[in-house]
């Protein structure tokens, strides 16, 4: 399995705003090969630290997703948005294999 974490900080008066858009997200990623599941998580000490938290079944599905048409159309979407502050708020991404269970 692996694991991609994409963690984002973003204004504390726009967490609820963003949360939003991810529970009206498109979606395309669920159908993808490989992909296992999607949660937005909220840091309890921190509410303005959202991550992206994603499970595949292997790096390569992955790696095939943000390659993909489909990737590029979800994050072509993010470029549009009106909201420019929100827009140009940068993810650290995580990546993990998973090594034991």
């Amino acid at each position: 399995m692996y694991i991609v974490n994409s963690i984002v900080n973003v204004p504390v008066e726009k967490a609820e705003e963003v949360i939003g858009i991810y529970q009206k997200r498109s979606k395309l990623v669920d159908d993808y090969k490989g992909f296992i599941s999607f949660q937005l998580l909220q840091n309890e000490q921190k509410p303005e630290e959202l991550t992206v938290h994603m499970q595949w079944e292997s790096k390569q599905d992955y790696l095939n997703w943000v390659t993909s048409d489909a990737y590029k159309r979800v994050h072509d979407l993010e470029k549009n948005y009106p909201d420019q502050e929100l827009a140009s708020v940068k993810p650290k991404v995580q990546r993990f294999k998973v090594v034991a269970e």
